[in-house]
């Protein structure tokens, strides 16, 4: 797989420039207290976005998927939502949208990540502090000497550090990577931070931790699969940073996020815990096997309608195509919008760059795990970075990442555009979306630039 899911400047200007008079708001009924209506469309979105609204309609006509909804900006001009298909299977299931909502997983990523950032900026926290300076738990860490296959160890011989878990480089295992007698430890501990079903949660609850403090501390008993610093593996270093967050800040990892991101960017579909008045608007998640779809986790009784054991910084947010749309362009445009600064823009600029530590190398992930594979790549806080400008590609600082259960998004600060795709199905990687709507939206840039 390569790393394609980007969209070229002039493309995205063009987009730009089409749209910019086409959406003009006009008063309608409120759809639900927590969503911001839909601005009507005076030039209809298959219209200005013919291939990738085709793209998204045959996904559904071939019974791919039951829905699908994008939404890609550029700039200030009005962010275009097309969408195809219905939020489930169920007869009578709303029509995606904008305001649906859907299980994000590893996109909660770089929303802790940015937090994180924040602190920083704030002088609460600084990259290459260690880890124990707030969690002492991690002071004295073991690393496996065959990780694999034995849980013998060895001291590490340096500390883990911030830098460490917001790229990754911590030497942290993750369930859906590590093997052996280690992920048994793992499991025998709750070293489990997501949730997938009502069903699967009435076992992995009670041996999970029941507090973000009670979690770092265990994560802290378990040896690393290599030294702090010095290896790129996929991990739960953005969980463990919740903790490091509270801790630093002097409030709950939730409400951090809350009041100095979801609030202040009026992010109102961003949910650890999705409200019941809010289910109608929750998609069902689904699983594949073979060309089988089966309702893994269906809205009515979904286990992200309960209250988690502790927020997953990792792998824990629903959150609506609008909302996600509204982070990626806080990004783009340097830490503020609508007039309202969360992050000043050296901050963002410092959380796109490639934060890995000297000597370190990210080659991407599986595409089944939500992440992105290619060449050009760094890693920032909570998201794979592009190191260099590409022709006809994306710009150096390109900042992106994806979720388990298909949905990806990614930001071109230097470009000024931005994008994400919301599905909610597993394996991730089963149809090539990536490709696919990149494709699509580069076909329209053409279109329109004639």
């Amino acid at each position: 797989m390569k790393l394609v899911h980007w969209i070229s400047t002039g493309g995205l200007a063009a987009l730009a420039a089409a749209t910019a008079y086409a959406q003009q708001a006009q008063p309608r009924p409120q759809v639900s207290p927590q969503a911001r209506p839909t601005p009507r469309m005076t030039i209809p979105v298959s219209a200005l976005l013919p291939a990738t609204t085709k793209l998204f309609d045959s996904l559904v006509a071939q019974n791919k998927m039951p829905g699908i909804v994008g939404a890609f900006g550029v700039g200030e001009g009005p962010t275009l939502f097309p969408a195809a298909g219905k939020i489930s299977d169920d007869p009578n299931a709303p029509a995606a949208g904008p305001d649906s909502l859907w299980r994000v997983y590893s996109m909660s990523k770089p929303i802790t990540g940015m937090s994180a950032m924040m602190l920083v900026e704030d002088g609460k926290l600084n990259l290459d502090d260690p880890v124990s300076k707030y969690i002492p738990a991690f002071k004295d860490m073991k690393v496996a000497t065959s990780p694999d296959t034995s849980l013998a160890t060895r001291p590490a011989t340096r500390p883990i550090t911030i830098r460490n878990l917001l790229t990754h480089t911590a030497g942290l295992g993750y369930t859906i990577v590590t093997k052996g007698p280690l992920l048994k430890e793992y499991e025998r501990l709750g070293i489990l931070p997501l949730s997938v079903s009502a069903a699967m949660e009435e076992k992995m609850r009670p041996v999970r931790p029941k507090s973000l403090e009670e979690f770092a501390n265990r994560v802290a008993t378990l040896p690393l699969i290599a030294e702090p610093g010095t290896k790129w593996s996929y991990s739960i270093g953005l969980d463990v940073m919740g903790r490091v967050i509270e801790v630093a800040s002097g409030m709950s990892f939730e409400r951090f996020v809350q009041t100095r991101l979801f609030d202040p960017l009026k992010m109102r579909s961003s949910f650890w815990q999705v409200p019941q008045s809010e289910v109608g608007r929750l998609a069902t998640n689904y699983a594949f096997v073979g060309d089988t779809r089966t309702p893994l986790d269906p809205a009515a009784n979904s286990v992200f309608l309960q209250k988690p054991s502790f927020p997953y910084g990792g792998a824990g947010l629903v959150m609506s195509a609008r909302d996600y749309d509204r982070f990626l362009h806080m990004i783009q445009d340097g830490g503020t919008l609508d007039g309202v600064r969360v992050m000043k823009p050296e901050t963002i600029a410092l959380a796109t760059s490639n934060l890995l530590p000297a000597g370190v190398m990210f080659g991407g992930v599986g595409g089944g795990t939500g992440g992105t594979q290619g060449s050009n790549m760094g890693f920032g806080a909570g998201g794979s970075v592009v190191l260099a400008d590409t022709p006809n590609g994306p710009g150096k600082g390109t900042y992106a990442w994806g979720g388990a259960a298909g949905t990806i998004a990614w930001v071109d600060p230097a470009k000024h555009s931005r994008g994400n795709v919301m599905v909610n199905y597993f394996p991730a990687d089963r149809i090539p979306l990536r490709q696919q709507v990149v494709a699509a939206l580069l076909q329209d840039a053409a279109r329109l630039r004639r």
